[in-house]
């Protein structure tokens, strides 16, 4: 088989219809396949997926084992293609895309991954407003080569058979990124081109309702599981040039030790400059105090997050993830 979508799904009855469509129309022309991954889903994504008769489905056997990581591996494990694309249950697929990624795969054999430009459909949210924005400057809206695809890409399958697996089934975020830093410590590329790849209809909930939910998921804990994920491996380089998330956190625990050691002796003026800079700082930078105090919480989070993480215990990524397959057959 030429080409695979996977999607992974929870809970997306609004927009696992649309997503489908647009899988199966993309693959047609390869005669290629389509697989739903689902976590669990507790509404009507499974029994709106069963109406496609073209799509495999398989849902995770145990639901307390779901996290982003988990979602991706389950739906890339059991492929037989040339190459896999991952698709979120949210995203609508470009039906022009897949032709452009496989054009580009194959005439650049040393880029293990390809990706697209990606419009955020929903910026209500103030998290995907502050997304949107930055990938008009420095992410998935610019093309060339780049350190990792977010909002899924064209994966080479060979070349993710080489590194072990797709996704660490550890992962409560950050899956892609870290993918990315096992490929490219192998010697692998990846690049986004200036064709348009998904719409992202991404999450409706408020910001900070957002982030409550994300600390309480274990998605927060993303950062502190990629570190750990590295730790003493080849790509643990590429994880301490490249992951942003790890300065910030390691900025945010620094600021946090400061303005404790400024309360516990007393400098009240000084720890109150200090409260308040990061968020005037972020304000400046963003043009904007909404998005300043955002960004300021994020990274809070982010700090927290990576501490929850990185003590978290882990299971090999290489297991196998039990499921059951909806569309026929058993577990």
């Amino acid at each position: 088989m030429k080409v695979v979508v996977g999607i992974k799904a929870l809970n997306e009855e609004r927009h696992i219809a649309a997503s489908l469509e647009s899988a199966l129309a993309s693959v047609a022309p390869f005669g290629g396949g389509v697989v739903l991954a689902d976590s669990g889903s507790s509404d009507r994504t499974i029994e709106i997926a069963r109406g496609y008769p073209g799509v495999r489905i398989l849902q995770l056997a145990n639901p307390a084992e779901r996290g982003c990581g988990t979602g991706a591996q389950l739906a890339f494990q059991s492929v037989e293609a040339e190459y896999f694309y991952l698709l979120d249950g949210d995203m609508v697929l470009d039906p022009a895309f897949l032709a452009a990624g496989i054009a580009f795969l194959d005439a650049h054999p040393d880029h293990a991954a390809v990706g697209g430009v990606v419009r955020e459909a929903n910026t209500d949210s103030i998290e995907f407003e502050l997304r949107a924005r930055n990938d008009r400057i420095k992410g998935s809206a610019v093309a060339g080569e780049v350190d990792r695809l977010d909002c899924g890409g064209l994966y080479r399958v060979a070349a993710v058979r080489q590194v072990g697996y797709f996704a660490d089934r550890n992962l409560h975020a950050f899956e892609e990124f870290e993918l990315a830093a096992r490929l490219r410590a192998r010697g692998w590329r990846l690049s986004r081109i200036d064709v348009p790849a998904v719409e992202h209809h991404g999450h409706s909930t408020g910001g900070y309702k957002l982030m409550l939910r994300r600390l309480r998921s274990g998605y927060a804990g993303g950062p502190g599981e990629v570190i750990r994920a590295a730790w003493g491996h080849a790509h643990w380089p590429q994880v301490l040039r490249h992951f942003a998330q790890l300065r910030y956190s390691v900025a945010v625990v620094g600021w946090w030790s400061v303005l404790l050691l400024l309360l516990a002796l007393g400098q009240w003026l000084a720890a109150a400059v200090l409260l308040v800079l990061p968020t005037a700082f972020l304000s400046w930078r963003r043009r904007s105090g909404r998005l300043g105090l955002y960004s300021f919480v994020t990274w809070n989070l982010i700090a927290l997050g990576f501490l929850q993480g990185l003590f978290r215990p882990r299971r090999s990524p290489a297991d196998p993830i039990r499921a059951r397959q909806l569309s026929g057959g058993g577990e």
